[in-house]
């Protein structure tokens, strides 16, 4: 990256830090458990909702137990249930003309972050019915408030329910793109430990490594403030402590709830003080080869963390305090080490791949440059990067054997 560049980057990154006190972030209110919506529903005066979740969540009948309640309480529920992995702007614009052929009044989100970012761009799209959805990615470009909605998460990842952002492929270019707009915040979050439980291991491990890159990488940024230190920290802790339980026992409600309350306190930090190039160039991933974020993110974070070096030695160390594999008495590229070197070790031990099938060398400069454009120049990261060395990352994930 050129230093006219890396100037601007900065800047500009120091100005939204600057300006972070005075944006209006706001935190959901929490409900423990989906019997308590219907009593949220009445105080609003909505009696009719669209449920926004995926195929394979309600083939496994996870959702049973939510209709049923919202049926019992008189409550009419419409169901868009074909969310893709990195949910499309066919999904999206399928789900509002359902939301208003039915007439519904709130938006009930079920599943990981895909059903969750589906429903938020949804209610975009309701803010916003004349403007598609690709006048309203970007920054700030959402600022109607949009449906009452409830996020329910099945997933210890993604932290969707708390965060500004969504996320959503184009298929025709194969692109992600991001919404990072405060109306986007879910009014209510339904953090819920037994309903996930039906989890599979993989998944479990995925999700659960999403939410521990979100912490770190809100953590090693240059736009933290105390409050999102403190939150990436306890995230982290959390997940090395709950992570591999929940991954061995998908019953284990303590591991499972302790890894919800981790996923929620990275989503705070992140949607404070944002991510880094793990999710750029994990999103561009998504968008061409339709990997599972979650996956793409678990295999990347080593290698990017690495790749900071010097820069993020000292925030890296704290992080491996945190976790309980690193010491004070380490010095901080000592501490940093062991740190990357126990997620490595931790990926390996819930199965998590070092390499990804099926990148094409031919697609690399063409991802690159979309993480590039999106991480510069407002992600905060230790060390700033351009396109031509943003695509090593590529080569170091492709399995070509």
């Amino acid at each position: 990256m050129n230093v006219f560049k890396k100037i601007y980057c900065r800047a500009y990154q120091i100005a939204f830090h600057a300006a972070l006190p005075f944006l209006p972030y706001r935190e959901p209110k929490i409900l423990s458990g989906i019997e308590e919506i219907p009593a949220v529903l009445s105080e609003l005066g909505i009696n009719n909702v669209l449920l926004v979740t995926d195929q394979g969540l309600r083939k496994m009948n996870a959702t049973a137990e939510l209709e049923r309640v919202l049926a019992e309480n008189g409550v009419k529920c419409s169901v868009y249930d074909k969310t893709k992995a990195n949910p499309t702007v066919e999904n999206v614009e399928e789900a509002r003309d359902t939301y208003i052929k039915e007439g519904c009044q709130c938006l009930i989100a079920f599943g990981g972050g895909s059903p969750m970012d589906c429903a938020k761009a949804v209610g975009a799209r309701i803010a916003y019915p004349k403007k598609s959805l690709s006048k309203l990615k970007g920054n700030l470009r959402v600022l109607r408030k949009i449906p009452t909605l409830i996020a329910i998460p099945t997933t210890a990842g993604t932290g969707s329910e708390v965060t500004v952002t969504a996320v959503i492929t184009d298929p025709k270019t194969k692109h992600k793109y991001t919404m990072n707009d405060f109306p986007l915040i879910p009014s209510y979050a339904v953090l819920d430990p037994k309903v996930t439980c039906s989890l599979p291991p993989p998944l479990t491990a995925t999700t659960g490594m999403d939410a521990l890159t979100h912490a770190v990488e809100a953590f090693i940024g240059r736009s933290t403030s105390r409050e999102t230190r403190e939150k990436a920290l306890a995230a982290t802790a959390l997940i090395f402590g709950n992570i591999e339980k929940a991954y061995a026992d998908g019953g284990d409600l303590e591991a499972r709830s302790d890894m919800l309350k981790a996923a929620y306190y990275a989503g705070i930090a992140f949607s404070k003080s944002y991510v880094g190039y793990i999710h750029a160039v994990a999103h561009s991933l998504g968008g061409m080869y339709n990997i599972p974020h979650g996956l793409a993110n678990s295999v990347l974070m080593p290698y990017v963390l690495e790749a900071y070096g010097e820069s993020a030695h000292k925030k890296l160390h704290r992080l491996g305090i945190a976790a309980g594999v690193a010491s004070e008495k380490d010095t901080h590229e000592l501490g940093a080490r062991k740190f990357i070197d126990a997620i490595r070790e931790m990926n390996e031990r819930m199965g998590i791949p070092k390499k990804l099938e099926g990148i094409r060398k031919d697609d690399i400069p063409k991802m690159a440059k979309h993480a590039d454009r999106e991480a510069n120049p407002l992600y905060p990261v230790p060390k700033l990067m351009g396109a031509k060395e943003l695509r090593k990352f590529y080569y170091c994930l492709a399995d070509w054997s």
